[in-house]
């Protein structure tokens, strides 16, 4: 799922328990849903707050981000719920949250902060 511009995407995995509340305060910032789940709160919070984003969320979650500006950027719950394992080496960051079940690969990206 990305923002509106496609200049943020991000996958995620995981459930945010206060998504709906943070949802109303973006909407107040003025902030655009195409969607009704927590994802796309996930997404909005971040263009909002940056990597502080986590500080709100309320759940069990592991999620990455690509922001076009920024890089790349991965956070999971406090309490490590949700699994989230990577490896990165070089230009070269690898992760999944299901141990060799699902899994993401972004190869050579300019930018990245792992």
């Amino acid at each position: 799922m990305s923002n509106e511009d496609g200049s943020i995407w991000i996958t995620y995995n995981g459930e945010v328990y206060n998504f709906a509340e943070i949802k109303q305060e973006l909407i107040s910032k003025g902030h655009k849903f195409k969607s009704h789940t927590d994802t796309e709160v996930i997404i909005h919070l971040y263009e909002e707050e940056g990597k502080d984003c986590v500080k709100k969320l309320r759940g069990m979650f592991a999620f990455a981000i690509w922001d076009e500006k920024e890089g790349s950027f991965a956070a999971r719950d406090r309490l490590g719920v949700k699994p989230f394992y990577y490896y990165g080496e070089k230009d070269n960051f690898i992760f999944c949250f299901r141990n060799k079940k699902y899994f993401a690969l972004w190869v050579g990206v300019s930018g990245s902060k792992y």
